[in-house]
């Protein structure tokens, strides 16, 4: 097991190299520029710039240099200072951008996880030992509505209901008084406060789909010959089904961690522009779209080292759920 971590751990690095290649050139497919798209927007608000400054500012980020130097300075900038470069949107440092957003993001993706396990394994297990019962047949529209409902609309349904019956404001993760306030322990309290409504409308799809996959596993282990075997010998119904076919049907759950916390991430831009929360996916899509390439470029980066990340993690906890697992040879 050490061998294949520290095998998987070396590929990484390739890996990584790559992406960020990838990355870097994606942002530099559109034609045209930050700065072109800041003249045109200058342009259409009856401004004009300076050429002057038009020239400082290409000096400054670098923007006369081919492509590819522009890559290697920003590889360079990560690998030996942890500077990502400049945005050129915001005129700050991205890294000063990418943390904060980046911490929240991360809460909220993990908080959405549990809320996931704790809410699907539990009811795909009884819609499973049920099957076409009233609660199988009750847990299996549920979990088609929540996978036809869209969550930008979850979003703005729960939005609604808690003004109108609660009178709460659901904007953000933070009340008005500690959007800027430091952090202390009155302003975590006052985030987890408002963290609910997001954890479920970011958790209704996963929850839903999940349901629906831990349902149709344990239902093709539990028809399995070792199922029969083990009832035979005596054991209770309930270590049977928890010991045996449970255990195996959660692999799918294990490796599909390897692509949620991403999908979290990256699939929640609509919803935190919906509810306004200062998270990693408003941001993105900013950068996106005005060609801000360095906070683009590292956003794309993180996004996909964390992938690289949590697959590996994955894998490793595949191999503990599962004692027919294993990564060495024989």
């Amino acid at each position: 097991m050490v061998t294949y971590i520290l095998r998987r751990i070396l590929y990484m690095i390739p890996t990584v190299i790559m992406i960020s290649i990838v990355a870097f050139a994606i942002i530099q497919l559109p034609p045209g520029d930050y700065l072109s798209t800041l003249m045109a927007q200058m342009a259409e608000e009856g401004e004009a710039i300076q050429q002057d400054q038009l020239a400082r500012m290409i000096q400054r980020y670098g923007l006369e240099q081919p492509v590819h130097i522009q890559y290697l300075r920003w590889v360079q900038g990560i690998i030996t200072r942890g500077d990502f470069g400049m945005s050129f949107e915001w005129g700050i440092p991205v890294s000063r951008l990418i943390w904060s957003r980046l911490a929240l993001t991360f809460v909220l993706s993990f908080t959405t996880t549990i809320f996931i396990w704790i809410v699907a394994i539990p009811i795909g297990i009884y819609s499973a030992l049920r099957q076409y019962s009233a609660g199988d047949y009750v847990a299996t529209t549920v979990g088609f509505l929540g996978l036809a409902t869209p969550n930008f609309l979850l979003a703005l349904i729960f939005m609604w209901i808690a003004f109108a019956y609660f009178g709460q404001s659901v904007g953000g993760l933070f009340s008005s008084e500690f959007v800027d306030a430091p952090w202390s322990i009155a302003r975590v309290i006052d985030m987890f406060s408002n963290l609910w409504i997001p954890v479920i409308v970011l958790g209704t799809a996963g929850t839903a789909g999940l349901i629906r996959q831990m349902r149709a596993n344990l239902l093709d282990e539990l028809k399995k010959p070792y199922v029969t075997t083990a009832r035979s010998k005596g054991l209770r119904e309930r270590t049977v089904i928890w010991r045996y076919p449970v255990r195996i049907a959660l692999n799918f759950f294990v490796s599909a961690q390897a692509n949620i916390l991403v999908t979290l991430v990256s699939g929640a831009a609509i919803v935190s522009i919906v509810l306004s929360l200062p998270t990693t996916g408003p941001l993105l899509l900013r950068s996106l779209m005005a060609q801000d390439m360095y906070l683009a470029g590292s956003f794309i980066l993180m996004l996909s080292v964390l992938n690289v990340i949590s697959t590996l993690l994955s894998d490793i906890a595949l191999a503990a759920l599962d004692p027919r697992i294993r990564y060495t040879k024989g």
